[in-house]
């Protein structure tokens, strides 16, 4: 990462990614896009106990539809649920236990899934970034076997099922952390350079950007999206940037406006007009300087 693009990334940070960047962009919503009956459709959210996760599950479960909520942790997924369909009234809400790490586990849950259950949207947003490296009982690094490995693995296994769906859609929360990244194929185990948590996450999440362009390639059927929720004031922020939070506590989105995106991609037909493959921010896809957007290099 150079100094001058980071210097670029984070200049656009205190202007578009915090909560006064969601204030002005809000000026250029459609309401009315969000109002929205999805009754009847089935929706997946990973990473859905809490933070942009469960953000986005509740306000899915206030418009009717059918929410499964995949957690790796049963007592705080049987939480999120409670809380989600107390303040929604929606009793359609479900629980699967999965560690998104694992990648025989994912393949497994997957198949029993299919037999099961019917889904129209799934929203990659588990994720995590751990700063010291770890390697998970299969040898793999454990950013990447969450962010990029475990997201590709669920979304390739579900895409029988969501072909088989009227206006089926994948959408991943990915990060701008990504613009700082260029793709480097050559070393998805970080084993390579000196290991800096933050710079392998960004790198998972250019690592996402390129597969949903990819997959609205191969699958022309589904509506394949990702998305930058900008700063926001989750759990995960304060546990993995804790240096980062304490300097822009102030300034983060709240969860529902880190969410609100998600949710639009996921469920309003405004959004399903947008070529498939794009990377958004606040409802609109973007196009940003070539050296910055650059996912093929």
């Amino acid at each position: 990462m150079s100094w001058y693009r980071n210097s670029v990334w984070f200049l656009k940070g205190l202007q578009q990614y915090g909560r006064s960047g969601y204030e002005a962009a809000c000026k250029h919503f459609v309401p009315e896009d969000l109002e929205v009956d999805v009754t009847g459709r089935s929706f997946m959210v990973t990473g859905a106990n809490s933070g942009i996760g469960k953000a986005t599950a509740k306000e899915i479960a206030k418009r009717g539809g059918m929410v499964h909520l995949v957690c790796r942790n049963r007592e705080r997924a049987e939480e999120a649920k409670k809380e989600i369909t107390a303040e929604t009234g929606n009793q359609n809400v479900w629980v699967h236990i999965l560690d998104m790490s694992d990648p025989k586990g994912i393949w497994k849950f997957a198949e029993l899934f299919k037999n099961e259950h019917r889904l129209n949207v799934l929203v990659n947003n588990a994720g995590c970034m751990i700063n010291e490296r770890e390697v998970t009982e299969d040898g793999l690094e454990k950013n990447f076997a969450t962010n990029t490995l475990g997201t590709y693995i669920l979304t390739t296994a579900l895409l029988p099922v969501l072909e088989k769906e009227d206006d089926p859609r994948v959408v991943t929360v990915s990060s701008g952390g990504m613009l700082v990244q260029k793709l480097n194929v050559s070393d998805l185990q970080s084993e390579k350079v000196a290991f800096d948590g933050t710079m392998v996450y960004a790198q998972n999440k250019r690592q996402q950007v390129v597969l949903t362009e990819q997959w609205a390639k191969a699958h022309t059927k589904i509506h394949f999206s990702s998305m930058h929720p900008g700063w926001a004031d989750t759990p995960a922020v304060r546990s993995s940037m804790p240096d980062f939070y304490e300097k822009m506590k102030n300034r983060l989105r709240t969860e529902a406006q880190g969410a609100d995106t998600v949710i639009w991609l996921a469920v309003s037909p405004a959004a399903g007009k947008h070529r498939s493959g794009q990377f958004f921010q606040g409802k609109m896809f973007w196009l940003l300087d070539p050296y910055i957007l650059d996912c093929s290099t």
